[in-house]
């Protein structure tokens, strides 16, 4: 009962956030023309700040109030580190004693191994968090110092090193532009760049990284995973939009290394572009389709069915090829456990993201890629889209909604937390073969 109510529990401090935040956002206060904003584009707008997609329908930059930015901000910030993360840590800073039911919270929403870790490993999250956070937006503040005031500087430094850092997505420039503007910029890029991959792998890898000389089997796959994936997703970039007129085919060969390297890191978790993800080719958008779906690392920022996940899935298919009874890594042998659970979040992930396309194309008029695109982008809480969330119909955006919320919080976690336990049967039925393929 423990482990399903802290699944609850994590899914329940989501949708308080997002009401919070929604209601916040619909107030005239935090509109830039102090009028009330519509209530469902204030939800929508909140719920993919806190699930920190980045999907948007009105223009952040522009849309809202200094007011209405900071309280995104917060989400963003809140979402990323998720809520019990986050309110779990100020307990400790009143030095408050910490329930069963808070610490299995935690260890849910950062994957932590044990409850007795849980007190060091929030301590190391919030110190990591602000400290690469700050060092982000210093850098981002000298680069924009030049060509904006010093208050705007300020702004748009630590608003994007927050949002990149959480893989939110959220950019304040006009004209849903993200980071097309910059699309040269090596300084930001590499900066926005590496702020998310390092907000991707998870706090369990960093920590480890900077503890330990001998990296666990867990932070070795997500660096392994994530490496092969950013460097694949380089190459089928520049590859396929090498020649495309309307991307990469007009840039000099530094300028599409560096945008082809920008839209792989971001492509499964972020949600910046600096390229006009419209204009891609149909096999680069499939491909984004695919990393998208993969996504971020278990206790990172990010949705997806996860990279480790996914490492699962390939292991045993290559073991059963093989012929192996157990699935291997790093000559180390998964636990028949996490295969389970790999393959039914990886099944549970693709029938959320059917049932939702399906019913989003029959609502829609765009046509069956932009809704995919659209779908696997809010699963995924990446943010990328080929320009059609704006123009969502209601019921179109409350599906977006549902979507970026499943993804964010997990499908498994969601199943855990609406279902009642069961404990496993004491008396073992017979056991009997039954034919496979």
């Amino acid at each position: 009962m423990l482990r399903i109510r802290a699944s609850a529990l994590i899914a329940l401090s989501f949708l308080a956030v997002i009401f919070a935040g929604g209601t916040l956002l619909s107030l005239p206060i935090a509109s830039a023309q102090n009028i009330p904003t519509n209530f469902l584009d204030a939800y929508f707008t909140a719920n993919s700040a806190t699930c920190v997609t980045g999907l948007v329908t009105l223009n952040t930059g522009t849309h809202f109030s200094l007011f209405g930015i900071l309280v995104i901000l917060a989400l963003i910030q809140i979402g990323g580190l998720g809520y019990m993360t986050f309110s779990t840590f100020m307990v400790l800073v009143f030095r408050q004693k910490l329930f069963i039911s808070q610490k299995l919270a935690v260890q849910e929403a950062l994957n932590v191994y044990s409850t007795k870790d849980v007190i060091s490993v929030l301590k190391k999250v919030f110190g990591i968090v602000f400290i690469l956070e700050a060092i982000g937006a210093a850098i981002l503040y000298a680069r924009w110092l030049p060509e904006m005031g010093s208050s705007q500087a300020l702004l748009y430094a630590v608003f994007h090193a927050i949002s990149a850092f959480n893989n939110a997505g959220f950019a304040l420039t006009s004209n849903f532009a993200s980071l097309l503007p910059y699309s040269a910029d090596w300084i930001v890029n590499l900066t926005i760049t590496s702020l998310i991959v390092i907000g991707g792998i998870g706090f369990i890898v960093i920590a480890d990284i900077i503890e330990r000389r001998r990296l666990a089997l867990h932070s070795k796959v997500v660096l392994l995973v994530t490496f092969l994936l950013i460097s694949l997703g380089t190459i089928l970039i520049f590859t396929l939009e090498y020649n495309n007129p309307s991307t990469l085919g007009p840039l000099t060969l530094p300028h599409k290394m560096l945008a082809s390297y920008f839209q792989s890191v971001t492509a499964r978790t972020a949600g910046f572009n600096t390229l006009n993800i419209g204009q891609l080719t149909q096999p680069t958008l499939l491909f984004f389709l695919f990393l998208m779906f993969i996504g971020a690392s278990p206790g990172g920022t990010g949705g997806g069915i996860k990279t480790t996940t996914f490492a699962v899935i390939i292991g045993t298919i290559i073991a059963t090829l093989r012929g192996f009874r157990n699935t291997i890594m790093f000559n180390r042998r998964i636990p028949v456990e996490t295969v389970r659970r790999a393959i039914t979040i990886t099944f549970l992930a693709l029938t959320v993201i059917a049932l939702a396309i399906f019913a989003l194309d029959n609502l829609e008029s765009f046509g069956l890629m932009p809704v995919a695109f659209e779908i696997f982008s809010a699963f995924g809480t990446v943010g990328l889209s080929m320009g059609i969330t704006p123009s969502l119909s209601p019921l179109g955006k409350i599906i977006i909604m549902l979507v970026m919320f499943i993804g964010r919080v997990g499908p498994l976690t969601m199943l855990i937390g609406l279902t009642m336990s069961q404990r496993d049967n004491k008396v073992e039925p017979p056991k009997e073969g039954l034919s496979i393929g």
